[in-house]
């Protein structure tokens, strides 16, 4: 444990493992290491760099980035959570606490804990905003029986943690439930003024919407939105999936996630057209016609 500072490795350093790091390397964590499966490919020389300006040592296997750790934070996409637990299972020791960030379903989390049962000390664990610009700071919620004993480490390395129970899933489920409206919202609000825009009613549209909502800002709402879409909507439709999963396990029907998942995964692959990437640093009227004109190119 060198300055005192655990030694935490990444399984996963794409934004959020990159963002946790920054952060922890600044509150002095100098032993950090990471393994991501695009490491030996040419699109992970972006995450290389990463860790190398952090850092981060890069490793060539999960093996050895578990090596000699105390902490694994596992950073992965929604569907490759498990795949990453079963990857350092055979090689941890010590039961290091492995801190499951995943936004994925109650279920998944009980499942994957249950995999690591025995080899490392699981926690469920929620990010409840976007990681920056707070990075480590983010607000993240605890759950499961070694929740309550890894909080008040994490709170010392500057972490805003608190403890949801001692029940795998209590954590997840409230990321999963939340996220109904929040990337629920972010669809609609392509979808509104997608058409708004089409219809060359934007500004109206937007000031209607405080007969309803006063406090409601659309100028920043809707290009906050639209970006959040255009830069991470795979990402979010893979989460919105689980979400799915959750509310199935929870007995009620995902008839309005599941048209979430479409217009998020739309908005994601739409986002990747240059002539959308260039307008989002401009206004909503300009990020929408962008994003029109993209939209009518696919059909």
């Amino acid at each position: 444990m060198p300055n005192g500072k655990p030694a935490i490795c990444f399984i996963g350093f794409g934004e959020a493992g990159q963002a946790i790091a920054s952060g922890l390397r600044e509150v002095g964590v100098e032993a950090m290491s990471a393994w991501d499966i695009l490491f030996p490919q040419r699109e992970g020389e972006k995450l290389r760099q990463a860790a190398e300006k952090t850092g981060v040592r890069c490793t060539a296997s999960a093996a050895e980035a578990v090596h000699g750790t105390e902490i694994i934070i596992s950073a992965v996409t929604a569907a490759s959570s498990a795949e990453a637990a079963q990857s350092v299972r055979p090689h941890v020791a010590g039961r290091p606490y492995f801190l499951d960030i995943n936004s994925v379903s109650p279920g998944r989390k009980q499942e994957t804990a249950e995999l690591l049962s025995g080899a490392a000390r699981y926690v469920d664990v929620a990010v409840l905003a976007p990681i920056y610009p707070a990075r480590h700071q983010t607000p993240m919620l605890l759950a499961g029986v070694h929740a309550e004993a890894v909080a008040p480490a994490l709170a010392g390395l500057g972490m805003r943690v608190s403890v949801a129970g001692a029940e795998i899933g209590a954590a997840a489920a409230i990321k999963m439930v939340r996220s109904v409206m929040i990337k629920g919202i972010e669809a609609l609000t392509l979808e509104c003024f997608l058409a708004a825009s089409r219809a060359g009613v934007i500004d109206e549209v937007a000031v209607s919407m405080k007969n309803n909502y006063p406090g409601l800002d659309c100028t920043k709402v809707v290009r906050y939105n639209l970006e959040r879409m255009a830069s991470h909507g795979e990402r979010r439709a893979a989460e919105m999936e689980e979400v799915a999963d959750t509310l199935r396990e929870l007995g009620v029907e995902p008839l309005m996630t599941m048209s979430t998942v479409k217009r998020q995964r739309e908005m994601g692959q739409i986002g990747k057209q240059q002539s959308v990437r260039a307008s989002l640093p401009q206004d909503r009227a300009a990020i929408l016609s962008a994003i029109s004109a993209a939209a009518r190119d696919r059909h």
